[in-house]
């Protein structure tokens, strides 16, 4: 439990001291948020705002993976190091199209080919390597890893692998719309993915997840980064992450559910993500096929927003939403610890 502690608090402590710093630096620099021009309209006062936090996200979670460690008996282990190593170069991706943004000064980074290539290559590399080096079961899992159990086989897992890392980071991307509404929900999700660790690391027997405390640190860190910078993005935001920290928070909770075997429950714990996504699919297949509009503007918090719901509504009641979701997460999960422990 220490090393977590730890861990949570030095990740808040550097995003939250660590964000100013970076926010100073993005103003001398000039490297501001371009706006949506098909975007609300009152979203065009946040235009200029400092973009690319992201960075204060990953340096702070980097640092409490690593000094979580400090004065602990908590060992490293190659599959926390193979999920940090894709938060990292999932956020360099992000970092890639932010500044293209700035620098050309137009709402649109990189083009959708290569940010799709950039994304596909992390998550293929993260699975290939999670398979050979990291020790993961190879199985479609929801709670655990014989749960249900099917087993994909390596390639097959790759490839569902693949698509979970790709879907999350950019249903997280497209939840990143409104001030703390994305690093808010995002912490709800770490916070119950270090618990998952934590009882991971006490059952082997059950799990059998050998890296699970590692993992939990991880998630953990993760967790108090967007805490620490949430101080600074919540509305009305001084800093707004952009694809550097949305790539790289959703890369990193796939690569932890993945690594963890839960899965199947990513999808209930993230479920405000998921809704997202799914408003902005419904939105261009009613659009294209039936040339109506279901939405008033999708993603999701855009059309209550033009409703007349303010900004810190929508994000609050995003958030409680968010957070009802984890707790039915807790809920399965506890609920088929016990239904395990007494199989035993």
């Amino acid at each position: 439990m220490i090393p977590l502690l730890s861990a949570g608090a030095v990740s808040i402590l550097v995003a939250g001291f660590g964000t100013p710093i970076l926010l100073r630096w993005l103003i001398r620099w000039r490297i501001g948020q371009q706006i949506r021009v098909d975007g609300p309209a009152h979203h065009t006062v946040k235009a200029g705002t400092p973009t690319m936090g992201g960075i204060a996200i990953l340096a702070a979670v980097v640092a409490g993976y690593f000094l979580g460690h400090v004065g602990t008996s908590a060992p490293f282990t190659r599959p926390a190091w193979l999920v940090l190593s894709a938060i990292v170069v999932a956020g360099a991706v992000g970092a890639t199209d932010d500044w293209i943004k700035v620098s050309r000064r137009r709402s649109l980074g990189l083009n959708k080919r290569w940010k799709t290539m950039g994304l596909v290559s992390v998550a293929i590399l993260f699975c290939i390597a999670e398979v050979n080096w990291g020790g993961v079961h190879t199985t479609l899992s929801f709670t655990r890893y014989n749960l249900p159990g099917t087993q994909f086989g390596t390639v097959g897992w790759v490839v569902w692998g693949t698509v979970i890392i790709f879907g999350t980071a950019n249903s997280v991307n497209l939840t990143d719309g409104l001030d703390g509404l994305a690093a808010g929900s995002a912490a709800f999700v770490c916070g119950f993915l270090a618990l998952v660790g934590f009882v991971q690391y006490r059952h082997p027997g059950i799990y059998g997840v050998h890296s699970a405390l590692d993992l939990a640190l991880v998630a953990m860190s993760m967790g108090g980064a967007c805490v620490g910078f949430l101080w600074w993005n919540a509305a009305p935001a001084r800093i707004i992450m952009g694809d550097t920290g949305s790539l790289a928070i959703g890369t990193g909770l796939a690569c932890l559910a993945l690594a963890m075997n839960v899965q199947l429950l990513l999808p209930i714990i993230g479920g405000l993500f998921v809704i997202v996504t799914m408003s902005v699919v419904i939105q261009v297949i009613s659009f294209r096929v039936f040339h109506r509009r279901v939405f008033l503007m999708a993603p999701l918090h855009h059309h209550f927003e033009l409703r007349g719901w303010p900004e810190t509504t929508v994000t609050v009641r995003f958030w409680i939403f968010s957070g009802l979701c984890v707790a039915l997460g807790v809920g399965l999960f506890y609920a088929d610890f016990l239904s395990a422990g007494s199989l035993k």
